[in-house]
């Protein structure tokens, strides 16, 4: 009798319905620091800041909140930024020799999760200009553009080239006025003739327009000529017959005397007089750094003050010998002189200041200085010129990210106790005055609960991000270096009280530097790293673990402590012999008390040994309890005991290449070619094995076929079973707690669960004073201050394809997930089920299986290979609201493969939902990074300096809203030839904030289709290290190396989502 099993079922309208209501995909904004920033500009009228970057991206930014986002149709380096101020219109010239006009434009209406939005406004490129050459000349570089200068007029545009002419752009319409065009010939020829000698003037360095009369521009060449040209006369009004190589100019407000800065670190003040044709020698020449060669100033900036000593700004002018690899901005007034000294490279910097023609002084109310690595904010109307805290763009990156994670519905209290504790690390160091690039208004409502992301650094730091909006701000830092004995210098110590004090940071040699800045990518000690973190939001209970196997627990405090953290060591191979370790060496430990400022202090530091890298924490606060695993096994600890209840080793006879830790040289490429070998004489013995059958093993064979045939879904590929000596298969890769049953059905209490690499799954059953239905609450003479925790084992599952368990959940009687800690006894969320049977979900790399407790008897699985490598990476178990009932949400487990896919599934049923494209597959410092919030939203990194931000979630979306008052002109320059580019670090959509302005343009010629873009990432170069993300292991980068034959395959399948913009309302 022939048995028929039908898997697939049609579609049903409702789920299909509820699951439009429940899921949808989108990249929503990127936090942190733009990825190789290579230009910046200003808009005063606006007070909006642009930045450009090397992969042809464009950022806007205002106040926080408000945030714009464009991208070039190539990946080419934006090397000029122009703003025609008060507009909203841009101007950017790119590396190859292009200038592109963009504009913000109102869209058309749309509908998003079933609500319809207004339109949105787009950061949209209109037009493009690429400058011709000269005729009879076959060379471009002639035409090569060095410099651009937008009138004040806004309807002109000054073109410097590398052949020293100087062209000029009607604006908007990027027409080139060949009547207007000024060649190097022209100014040649009312030059002396002792000044010409034959030689050429170079290339135009700077243009400048004069400041109070319009149509006269100075015009610097690089040999040291400057000259104050009339636009209208078509002559030279003056020349300035300089003999140094020029780098830039700046005017003087009243625009009687200009500054030019040279490249011997010299900079010049010439007087505008008139009735004098050519000047020869300037009133005033300085060489500050002097006078010994010294390195070029490549920009300067004068701005005068009601106080009457002229502020001077300028980069660079280092001395050569002593100090030429130092990146350096100095400001001067009059005897205050201060060298700004910066851990990257200036790119560029600009002044906030009046600009009002009425306004008799410029008065400088800040300095903002673009590096290569950050953004810093200097005051200048303090005494001392302090740094500003910056609200976004702060760098993620300040030492190399190794892990993050992120707490959703953060209690008011502990909320409030970190930004406190945050207040009091700046001290000094920086100013309380506001943040001056304020300009568009953020119309997102306040979140409705706070989020915190932390993310632990390779420098031992753990940093504290408010992630409850599009703007990423800093909280809290967290050092756990003062914990050890490091090669650190005890002055540089970040909680010595004397490092706020910014005199102290100045150095008494000359010249005057000051460290400012928080880019650091330098360790003392790459021991120190932060693997792992866990935060109990009730309890203010943080566990931290590290590279050199130190697990340390701290709690919340508001007051200053002087106190000796309390060490304990747990040997997890203490029932093993024959294993030396031959890694790193443990951290040691202060043994005299060490001071700790406000905020999370040490209790207790907990180490294991082997010193390997701890590769999973868990943290029960509600039992005092924390489990931590690394490549030997895993352990468990009672903190408020301060004694070790279990230690268990997960070592595989054959894994001595857990003995040598990440740090260790004793990899070598002989070891790795001997396990190789060793494979490949497994698969042909094994193979020869295979070819001698008997009839009776082949009709074993046949009916073994038969039944998996059967137990695969059309979509599921065979599991293969690894071997159970594969290198480093002890590592322990999840840790949970649970309160379930385990030793029978009618009696739950605490249990530990833990998975290794290996397919191994452990669960013990814990006994804890005062907590579940065990033996321990029946004991009546035992008191719970003299009893200690006490763990059995319970079960141990071997998963028969040995896969590596990526995660373990147990789920209530209803299917649900249990509560976190204090949860449920506290009445902060639905009590568990505690009287059906409960279950296990157990994630492995290659499916999902639910088994039933306490039988552990398997219920459903789902083999999650539909593409051949595929691969589970993260697993979390997420709640979706519905955007159409408030009352309706599911719990669905959400899983990450090594493709860059993401898969929904309900729970306990393990079916199908949705599937997204998110991260391509080539990136997998992306893919380790990732994480997810409880509320369908999640982070990863696209560079070392970026966070991007996506939800699954319909409803809950954290994305830029706001609005601009513009003021355009009624003529739009958008038109029928609009230009939308692709989108910048992987987004989807432009994130663009909403103008308010005069905006007449019609809704048909704004409204344009997102193109697809084959960027998800501006790394798609190599520049990229490994070990940003702490995670990556030797799985991922054999993913990478095993699947790259089929991405073209595997990326045709990928389709973007529909373009979708930010939600911002028009008014």
């Amino acid at each position: 009798m022939m048995k028929f099993r039908f898997r697939r079922q049609g579609t049903d309208p409702q789920r299909e319905k509820i699951k439009q209501e429940l899921f949808s995909f989108n990249k929503t904004v990127a936090h942190g620091f733009p990825h190789q920033p290579s230009a910046l500009a200003y808009d005063p009228k606006l007070q909006l800041m642009a930045i450009g970057t090397k992969s042809g991206a464009i950022k806007i930014y205002g106040a926080p909140g408000v945030e714009f986002t464009g991208l070039h149709k190539d990946t080419t380096p934006v090397t000029q930024l122009h703003f025609l101020p008060g507009q909203g219109h841009l101007l950017s010239l790119l590396d190859d020799n292009t200038i592109h006009l963009w504009e913000l434009v109102a869209g058309a209406a749309r509908e998003v999760g079933g609500v319809k939005k207004e339109g949105t406004v787009s950061l949209r490129e209109v037009k493009s200009y690429s400058l011709p050459g000269r005729p009879g000349i076959e060379s471009c570089s002639t035409t090569r553009v060095t410099v651009l200068l937008l009138l004040k007029s806004c309807d002109l545009l000054c073109i410097g080239t590398e052949g020293g002419g100087v062209y000029f752009l009607e604006l908007p319409r990027l027409l080139l006025k060949d009547s207007q065009t000024l060649l190097q010939d022209q100014i040649t020829n009312s030059l002396p003739d002792d000044y010409r000698c034959g030689k050429s003037l170079g290339p135009v360095e700077a243009l400048q327009e004069h400041p109070q009369l319009s149509g006269k521009i100075l015009i610097g060449y690089s040999r040291g000529l400057v000259v104050l040209w009339d636009l209208s006369t078509r002559h030279p009004e003056q020349v300035f017959l300089g003999k140094q190589q020029l780098e830039s100019l700046v005017w003087e407000r009243s625009g009687s005397l200009f500054v030019c800065s040279h490249n011997d670190g010299g900079y010049s003040v010439w007087a505008v007089t008139s009735g004098n044709m050519c000047n020869h020698q300037p009133v005033s020449s300085t060489i500050p750094y002097g006078p010994f060669p010294c390195k070029a100033i490549s920009k300067i900036l004068w701005r005068t003050t009601q106080a009457g000593c002229p502020v001077l700004l300028y980069s660079g002018g280092m001395p050569r010998a002593s100090y030429g690899d130092r990146h350096c901005l100095t400001i001067q007034q009059d005897k205050d002189h201060v060298t700004l000294d910066f851990t990257s490279r200036v790119i560029d910097f600009f002044t906030v200041h009046n600009v009002e023609q009425q306004k008799e002084f410029d008065e400088p109310s800040a300095l903002v200085v673009l590096l290569e690595e950050e953004l810093v904010v200097i005051d200048l109307q303090t005494p001392g010129w302090p740094s500003v805290p910056t609200p976004y763009l702060a760098p993620l990156h300040s030492s190399a990210i190794t892990c993050s994670f992120h707490i959703s519905s953060v209690p008011p209290k502990l909320w409030e106790r970190l930004i406190s504790a945050g207040k009091a690390q700046q001290g000094r160091r920086h100013t309380h005055r506001s943040w001056p690039i304020c300009g568009g208004k953020n119309l997102a409502p306040s979140p409705k609960q706070q989020e915190l992301l932390l993310t632990g650094h390779e420098d031992g730091t753990v940093r504290f991000w408010d992630a409850s909006g599009v703007a990423l701000t800093p909280l809290y830092k967290l050092s756990t270096a003062n914990i050890f004995h490091t090669d650190c210098d005890p002055c540089d110590d970040p909680h010595d009280p004397d490092t706020n004090d910014p005199d102290m940071q100045q150095e008494e040699e000359w010249p005057p530097f000051r460290k400012v800045g928080c880019f650091d990518p330098y360790s003392d000690d790459p021991r120190l790293g932060i693997q792992k973190i866990s935060l109990c939001k009730y309890s203010s209970k943080l566990v931290v673990a590290g590279t050199a196997g130190q697990v340390i627990v701290l709690g919340l405090s508001d007051d200053v402590s002087n106190h000796l953290v309390d060490v304990s060591v747990v040997d997890l191979l203490q029932d093993r012999e024959g294993f030396t370790w031959k890694g790193h060496d443990r951290l040691e430990p202060r043994l005299k008390p060490a001071p700790f400022p406000p905020g999370f202090q040490p209790l207790v530091l907990v180490q294991c040994l082997p010193p390997a890298s701890v590769t999973a924490v868990a943290l029960h606060a509600e039992w005092s309890l924390i489990a931590f695993g690394t490549s030997h096994g895993f352990g468990l600890f009672d903190y408020h005991r301060r004694n070790a209840v279990l230690a268990r080793c997960t070592l595989h006879p054959n894994d001595s290449l857990a003995m040598e830790g990440p740090l260790s040289r004793v990899k070598s490429l002989k070891k790795s070619l001997r396990q190789s070998f060793r494979r490949i004489r497994k698969s042909r013995v094994s193979g020869k094995k295979r070819t001698i059958t008997t009839p009776s093993s082949k009709v074993q064979e046949a009916n073994a076929a038969l039944a998996e045939q059967e137990e695969v879904a059309p979509v599921q590929r065979r599991i293969e079973p690894r071997s159970a000596d594969d290198s480093l298969s002890g590592v322990v890769r999840c840790l949970c707690f649970a309160d379930t049953f385990l030793r029978d059905g009618t009696h739950h209490g605490p249990t530990l669960w833990a998975g290794t690499n290996s397919g191994s799954v452990y669960a013990y059953a814990l006994e804890v004073p005062g907590v579940g239905s065990g033996r321990m609450s029946e004991r009546g003479g035992a008191s719970e201050s003299s009893s200690c925790v006490e763990a059995v084992l319970g079960k141990e599952i071997q998963l028969m394809h040995r896969a590596p368990v990526v995660s373990i959940c147990v789920l209530d009687g209803r299917g649900k997930p249990l509560p976190d800690p204090y949860e449920a006894s506290q009445d902060l969320s639905i009590a568990p089920d505690m009287t059906n049977a409960h279950s296990v979900l157990i994630a492995s790399e290659e499916q999902l299986k639910v088994f039933s407790l306490p039988k552990v008897s398997a219920k459903t699985k789902f083999k999650l290979t539909a593409h051949e490598g595929c691969r589970v990476r993260k697993v979390a178990l997420v709640v979706f609201s519905s955007t159409a009932q408030e009352d309706y949400s599911e719990h669905t487990l959400v899983c990450l493969t090594n493709l860059g896919d993401m898969h929904l599934f309900n729970i306990p049923g393990l079916r199908p939902q949705v599937r997204y494209d998110c991260i391509r597959k080539e990136d997998i410092s992306g893919i380790a990074s990732c994480i997810f919030t409880k509320n369908g939203q999640g982070f990863y990194l696209i560079s070392p300096s970026e966070y991007e931000r996506f939800s699954l979630s319909a409803k809950v979306l954290t994305e830029p809203l706001c609005s601009i008052q513009l003021e355009r002109p009624l003529d739009s320059t958008t038109s029928d030839s609009a230009m939308t580019p692709p989108q910048a670090n992987g987004t989807h959509k432009n994130q663009m904030g909403q103008a308010e302005g005069q905006m007449e343009e019609p809704p048909s010629s704004l409204s344009s289709p997102v193109l697809d873009t084959p960027l998800d990432s501006p790394l798609s170069c190599a520049d990229l290290t490994l070990d940003s993300t702490g995670e990556l292991t030797a799985e991922d980068v054999r993913d990478f190396l095993t699947t790259v034959d089929e991405a073209e395959n595997n990326l045709k399948n990928i389709k973007e989502e529909e373009g979708r913009s930010v939600g911002i309302l028009i008014n």
